[in-house]
């Protein structure tokens, strides 16, 4: 059997390559392809959403393979048409968006995916953003390293809330949410939660009074057309004065324009984001000007631990595979 690794910068071909040759007993022949990303970003390929736009050089490495694995490889219509002997696309990310997964499923192409891979680090690195912004710490650090003493930030009207004894409103409550809503109980904090597609939750309760009753809001939720703008405006202004907004999850979620007028007001106390509507920030946008936003490029699920759960994950899938068995993490449905 043929198997094309392509991996990329983060999820690395020895990674992947490691996982599969332990999962998969016998004779394996690989490829291998290296995509660009991170060092150069993904964007819209043919059909698909964040993939490496590679379409040539995958169509040329495909040839003969019937499975794939990678990260960030663009399963395209052109691509599909082009590699007949593809069946087995596995997608190393926690939604396949650079698959199409209609066409694949219409060329007998099954599609699996890797969820929770990034789970951990994303709720890590989602606490740090929400204490980062709320106790000022990349202002007062770059102040600091600018020789500017900034004494005047211990004022009371300056100063931000604790966790302890607040209250942090979640929405979304996936394999992240949960993470993040067990390390603020380590905090002391109340955590609600509004999550439409999830019923086993303690705190839920309706977008509008969470809302009205949170300090921090975090958003955790997938990008649909249902969420995409969910926070905007009207959202913000809803919540008390003083307020925190986190966003690791994605940039559709929230109008960042009404996050830039509600910091420039001073209703909102601030704001740390990891995700964009365009990506990589295009030069003047008011994001690079806007106080009290501490931001980071994309990175929250980015973790030694993250590629190495990614690779695990879609190597279990290429054995039961091979071994003829129902795959774990499906993404398509193949039955005629």
């Amino acid at each position: 059997m043929k198997i094309l690794a392509a991996g990329d910068h983060f999820v690395q071909n020895r990674l992947l390559i490691d996982a599969v040759r332990r999962a998969v007993p016998g004779e394996v022949e690989f490829r291998e392809l290296t995509l660009p990303w991170p060092v150069e970003p993904f964007g819209r390929v043919g059909e698909v959403d964040e993939a490496s736009d590679v379409e040539d050089e995958l169509i040329e490495a495909l040839d003969g393979v019937e499975v794939c694995v990678t990260q960030m490889a663009p399963l395209t219509q052109r691509v599909l048409d082009a590699s007949p002997a593809l069946r087995l696309f596995c997608v190393s990310r926690g939604g396949p968006v650079n698959a199409n997964l209609e066409a694949a499923a219409k060329a007998g192409v099954a599609v699996t995916f890797a969820p929770g891979r990034n789970a951990v680090a994303t709720a890590e690195h989602t606490l740090a953003m929400l204490l980062a912004a709320t106790r000022r710490i990349p202002q007062t650090h770059a102040d600091l390293a600018g020789g500017v003493w900034r004494g005047d930030y211990y004022r009371y009207d300056r100063v931000g809330p604790e966790l302890e004894g607040s209250t942090v409103g979640l929405v979304g409550y996936g394999a992240i949410g949960r993470r993040v809503a067990t390390m603020l109980a380590g905090f002391g904090a109340e955590v609600l939660v509004f999550d439409p597609y999830v019923d086993d939750i303690s705190g839920q309760v309706g977008l509008d009074e969470l809302l009205a009753r949170s300090r921090f809001l975090s958003l955790h939720a997938r990008a649909t057309p249902e969420t995409t703008g969910m926070i905007g405006a009207a959202q913000i202004a809803a919540m008390p004065a003083g307020s925190v907004i986190v966003n690791c999850a994605r940039g559709a979620l929230l109008d960042y324009d009404a996050l830039c007028d509600a910091l420039e007001s001073g209703h909102l106390f601030g704001a740390a984001v990891d995700v964009f509507p365009e990506e990589p920030i295009p030069a003047g946008s008011r994001l690079l000007s806007t106080p009290n936003l501490v931001m980071t490029p994309h990175l929250a699920g980015a973790s030694k631990e993250t590629a190495v759960k990614a690779a695990r994950i879609v190597a279990a899938d290429v054995a039961r595979y091979v071994r003829g068995e129902p795959l774990e993490h499906p993404a398509n449905d193949l039955t005629p």
